[in-house]
């Protein structure tokens, strides 16, 4: 019997409950002044996606904290990287902040001969945000209505059933690769430079299907553009009961959300990243930040940096297994 890849709850670390350890106290002279200017949110994805939802959400409640501007700034492009390079070039002050998914610890691990970075080296984790369910969609005019469906028609025409994906390595796509995986099909994967053009595309049925996370999928499925097919965690989802999983779909243990964390260049003084950790924590809190993302069906964490730290070394161990099961590699 093949192994299975993943067992049951593989992402479930943080999801699980880990303790919200406080901050540490006795901040220095530097930490007591910041912020005294405006802050820079790094979103290395255009307008539109998963991503940038999530920052357009907590960012007006994390201004609202500090009594200083956050801006955020889109900088799309190389799968990420041009804009996880630019936080990496940054001084770390404080005042240059990252926001991306789990493509920042899957890109090192995918983009064989191309300098990207050491996720583990060049960034300080501040927070573990939280994850979204991802939903497997395609356009409301698409014949398929169930997972099977699809599958099976992927079948039959080997190489022709083609997926959509934000980004290579995004976790929508890395979904798509373990259906595969499990599944035994040969279905193609195309690119695109974030969620929203993807899912326009999708829509237009230029392509049959796509993983992406709720936060950007699903006002398309309510809004009637796209049809969802099941969900990537492990049981149904109380606001979706109709909704049937993956795992019921034919693959059982499958769960594949797709997460979000914050980080700052490598050397930011340890006052700043906890005082960066609180206001975090602070703004996953806040009712109207609760209320929307709640909305959106995200599952709050608000990790420590300790912790969070803990989780990125177990997911890279984790997707370099599924890397290399599915020979998934972004060349030069």
């Amino acid at each position: 019997m093949r192994k299975t890849l993943f067992p049951p709850g593989r992402r479930g670390l943080l999801l699980a409950g880990a303790g919200l350890a406080a901050a540490a106290s006795g901040a220095n002279a530097w930490a007591q002044a910041y912020p005294n200017r405006a802050i820079k949110l790094v979103v290395p994805f255009p307008p539109g996606g998963s991503v940038d939802t999530v920052a357009r959400v907590i960012a007006p409640q994390l201004q609202a904290q500090l009594g200083q501007p956050v801006v955020i700034e889109n900088r799309p492009g190389a799968n990420s990287v041009l804009g996880a390079q630019h936080v990496k070039r940054s001084a770390p002050d404080g005042y240059t902040l990252l926001l991306n998914a789990s493509l920042q610890v899957v890109n090192p691990l995918i983009m064989v001969g191309t300098t990207t970075y050491d996720t583990q080296k060049d960034f300080t984790p501040v927070t573990y945000l939280g994850a979204l369910p991802q939903l497997v969609i395609v356009s409301a005019h698409s014949p398929y209505t169930t997972l099977q469906q699809l599958l099976a028609d992927a079948r039959q025409r080997p190489g022709e059933v083609q997926w959509a994906t934000a980004a290579y390595g995004a976790a929508g796509h890395l979904a798509a690769e373990l259906l595969k995986v499990k599944a035994r099909v040969d279905m193609p994967i195309v690119p695109y430079k974030g969620g929203a053009p993807a899912i326009n595309d999708l829509i237009g049925m230029h392509v049959a299907a796509m993983v992406e996370p709720m936060a950007s999928a699903y006002p398309q499925v309510k809004g009637g553009s796209l049809r969802a097919l099941a969900v990537t965690t492990p049981k149904r989802l109380p606001q979706l009961p109709e909704l049937p999983t993956v795992a019921e779909s034919g693959f059982p243990d499958f769960d594949m959300p797709s997460w979000y964390g914050i980080w700052t260049p490598a050397g930011t003084p340890a006052d700043i990243v906890g005082r960066l950790n609180s206001e975090f924590k602070a703004v996953m809190q806040a009712p109207a930040v609760v209320s929307r993302l709640s909305s959106m069906f995200f599952q709050t964490v608000a990790s420590s940096p300790s912790e969070f730290s803990t989780f990125i070394a177990r997911e890279a161990a984790l997707d370099q297994e599924l890397v290399s099961a599915a020979q998934i590699r972004l060349n030069e």
